[in-house]
């Protein structure tokens, strides 16, 4: 059943859970009215809160668990091991998925979220109550691996189909400006928790900062994590809401089911993305790891130079808005795919190029990101049948991050650490190209 988007008179800009297809400017409804920027909003305070963790984690990994959870290894080694630990999440996340679907058949979506979102932020909480390889010894590294696997499972169950809602009830010539709004959660996630670290380590003596400094920025994703619920809930509790869902058939199905019938839209949808998932930690993650192993360069200030690339990453993904509906958002996608390609050409000129080379990185790297990670959430769920889209949309995501982001920090440090940083060039190079053929298949898919 499907339902198309309606101005109403006295609600303009609004839609009804109930509007029948066909349905015109007069169409009347006794159901409440729902605003797109309603559902935009619940978006990006998800998301938000989410990449916070994420990042958080994501910089403790470089900063702070190489040095209190391997400190019998040598930095470099210390640090691929708690990169390794990071993917884990990556990897638990479309079990999170299955599992999380399944307790929402039997319980309910509310329930289902708030299990979610009180799993991320136990396991949040619990890395910041974490002893150390000193106090624990071995079993230290044992507790946060299982956090992180934790937090995988967490993010896998915490999709609330409120992006598919989004995509499907908005203007045909503005379905990319509203994709592009819940990605406003990856930057200013960043932005926040790059700023915490950079103030931490730049007030901090370095002792005090391994000591408790980094303890501070998990306390406060919990707290963060705390709002965020309450925040969804209020959205997808409402009675509003679930009508528009149940009637949009946005409903967990058999992941058994779509894996038969959608294989192939979940395979397209994970590689279309992948230029800009791997580029998301080729400028996040992978330049802090390699500045602090082989640059004397202040953290904080590197943190700040980031910082900065995040402010233009947020410019770049409200451009591709836009772009997207002028052009087209696979049109967009194969271009940004384009000059990411040629961007992992300059990888080791830049970064080895001194402060001012590894800046231009950064902030190319960050803009290009914007622009292509803008569209990427939507590249290709519009594929999937209104009965598989909730379920289809989930492990698409999930597949993308794995594929594309979840060993990139790792695989990038272990390559160029031991081979040089040209294999960085053939890391990204090889994410575009996948990009590429994937929405090859897609456009030819849409013409037959």
């Amino acid at each position: 059943m499907a339902s198309t988007h309606i101005h109403h008179p006295e609600h303009p800009g609004k839609f009804s859970a109930n509007t029948p297809v066909g349905g015109s400017d007069n169409a009347k409804s006794d159901h409440p009215v729902i605003a797109p920027g309603d559902i935009a909003i619940g978006v990006v305070i998800g998301r938000a809160s989410e990449y916070f963790d994420f990042f958080v984690y994501a910089i403790a990994s470089v900063l702070v668990f190489p040095t209190i959870f391997f400190p019998f290894e040598q930095r470099l080694e210390g640090t691929l091991y708690a990169f390794t630990i990071f993917a884990f999440a990556f990897l638990a996340r479309p079990f999170g998925t299955v599992i999380f679907m399944a307790i929402q058949r039997k319980l309910g979506r509310e329930v289902k979220l708030t299990l979610a979102l009180f799993l991320l932020g136990l396991s949040t909480a619990g890395i910041a109550f974490l002893p150390t390889y000193e106090h624990l010894g071995f079993t230290a590294i044992v507790l946060l691996s299982l956090l992180r696997i934790g937090q995988g499972l967490a993010l896998g169950g915490s999709w609330d189909g409120l992006p598919s809602l989004l995509a499907m009830n908005v203007p045909k010539n503005k379905r990319g400006w509203y994709a592009m709004l819940g990605q406003l959660g990856a930057p200013v996630g960043f932005i926040v928790a790059g700023l915490v670290f950079a103030y931490l380590i730049g007030n901090l003596s370095n002792e005090d900062f391994l000591d408790w400094g980094w303890r501070y920025p998990f306390y406060v994703a919990f707290a963060i994590n705390v709002v965020a619920l309450f925040a969804r809930l209020r959205l997808v509790a409402s009675e509003e809401y679930s009508s528009l869902l149940a009637e949009r058939e946005l409903e967990p199905t058999s992941v058994v089911d779509i894996t038969r019938t959608q294989g192939r839209n979940l395979i397209i949808g994970a590689l279309a993305a992948l230029a800009s998932y791997a580029l998301f930690h080729l400028v996040s993650v992978f330049p802090l790891s390699w500045i602090s192993l082989y640059s004397m360069r202040s953290m904080s200030d590197f943190l700040m130079v980031q910082v900065f690339g995040a402010v233009l990453m947020m410019v770049g993904i409200v451009l591709s808005g836009p772009i997207a509906d002028r052009f087209g958002r696979r049109t967009t996608l194969g271009a940004l795919a384009v000059l990411i390609a040629v961007l992992s050409g300059f990888v080791p000129t830049l970064i080895n190029g001194g402060d001012t080379g590894q800046d231009i990185f950064i902030l190319v790297g960050f803009a290009l990101l914007g622009l292509s990670y803008g569209q990427a959430a939507g590249a290709v769920t519009a594929n999937f049948p209104a009965k598989y889209r909730y379920t289809g949309a989930a492990l698409t995501s999930d597949l993308a991050w794995l594929v594309g982001a979840g060993f990139a920090p790792l695989v990038a440090l272990g390559l160029s650490a031991h081979f040089g940083l040209a294999y960085v060039s053939i890391y990204l190079l090889s994410g575009a190209v996948c990009s590429l053929a994937a929405l090859s298949v897609n456009r030819a898919l849409d013409v037959r």
